[in-house]
């Protein structure tokens, strides 16, 4: 059995499809399929498994990967007999994980997240079993050109790294669940790859792609924080480190206060399906509610219904 993918389509390959003593050969497939031409090498004798699931968004595909541990490579006569220019970058989710290019090692712990480009050789090594989201881009659809200085550097906490890894994790759900909705984010996702990019090399990033971290960094605070029912422009502004003029031009015509209202009713829908013997008073407070008639009025606003007729209205599950 050989693996095959449609790189512009949802797929999901698993060595379980074939026999135990046939899963690395048929691993080492599937990351071919799914990535560029590589060669790989197990860290155990025996007993490996692993799966990859692939999920493009426009130009952009983004591939969870969970296996064991093994060391993978991109070698010179391989870069030679292909065509494929891409940037990659790694995000880890579980496990630890090295990623060597260009003469740098990164080490990557949770959360990290650390960029490779498929023209030249590069080295993967996991020593245990691992998790991580893969994002992979032609590096056409990128405005950073040379590459060479931000390969194999580690980007996690403190850095536009951690807020692009969160933003990319939750792509990846949305473009599994709703296709549709996740198309209209891919001109967002490249200007924060880009951002993450020049950052990962040292070079300050264009107009376009330092507003899109900005604004990512705002939503990832809003979402934290949207329990809290004095919540106000100007916390989230000094938290964020913009100024409320920039805070304001991120928000767009829709303005921060709905912004937030909207993302609060989100979490309330989540909630109402998830949880359908709590009260909805309580959902409420846990949205940043100070008062149930006001959620009331707010979730009617924004779906039409109330709080009740859509918990009745959805399935469980």
């Amino acid at each position: 059995m050989s693996a095959t993918l449609d790189r512009g389509a949802y797929a999901e390959l698993t060595t379980s499809m074939v026999s135990a003593q046939e899963a690395f050969a048929y691993w080492r497939e599937m990351i071919c399929a799914t990535f560029v031409r590589l060669v790989a090498e197990p860290v155990a004798g025996a007993g490996f498994s692993g799966r990859i699931e692939h999920v493009p968004v426009g130009d952009l595909e983004l591939s969870t990967v969970v296996a064991g541990g093994q060391h993978v490579r991109r070698t010179r006569s391989l870069v030679a007999r292909g065509d494929e220019e891409y940037l990659l970058a790694s995000i880890q989710v579980r496990g630890r994980g090295r990623i060597e290019q260009d003469g740098r090692t990164a080490l990557l712990s949770p959360g990290d997240l650390a960029f490779y480009d498929s023209t030249r050789p590069y080295t993967l090594h996991f020593d245990d079993p691992f998790h991580q989201l893969v994002v992979q881009v032609p590096k056409r659809e990128l405005l950073v050109r040379d590459t060479r200085r931000l390969t194999a550097r580690a980007c996690g906490r403190g850095t536009p790294g951690a807020v692009v890894s969160t933003f990319f994790t939750s792509l990846a759900d949305t473009a599994r669940t709703a296709p549709d909705q996740s198309a209209v984010l891919l001109p967002h996702a490249l200007g924060l790859l880009s951002a993450t990019a020049s950052f990962a090399g040292n070079a300050r990033p264009g107009p376009q792609a330092a507003e899109a971290v900005a604004r990512e960094r705002v939503l990832a605070f809003l979402r934290r924080n949207l329990a809290d029912p004095r919540l106000d422009a100007e916390t989230v502004a000094r938290a964020c480190r913009v100024s409320r003029r920039t805070l304001y031009r991120i928000a767009g015509d829709e303005g921060i206060a709905a912004r937030l209202r909207r993302l609060r009713i989100e979490r309330a829908q989540e909630i109402l399906v998830a949880d359908p013997g709590r009260t909805i008073g309580s959902v409420a407070t846990a949205c940043g509610f100070d008062s149930e008639s006001g959620f009331h009025r707010a979730f009617r606003a924004v779906t039409g219904k109330s709080p009740g007729e859509y918990r009745r209205g959805r399935p469980a599950g």
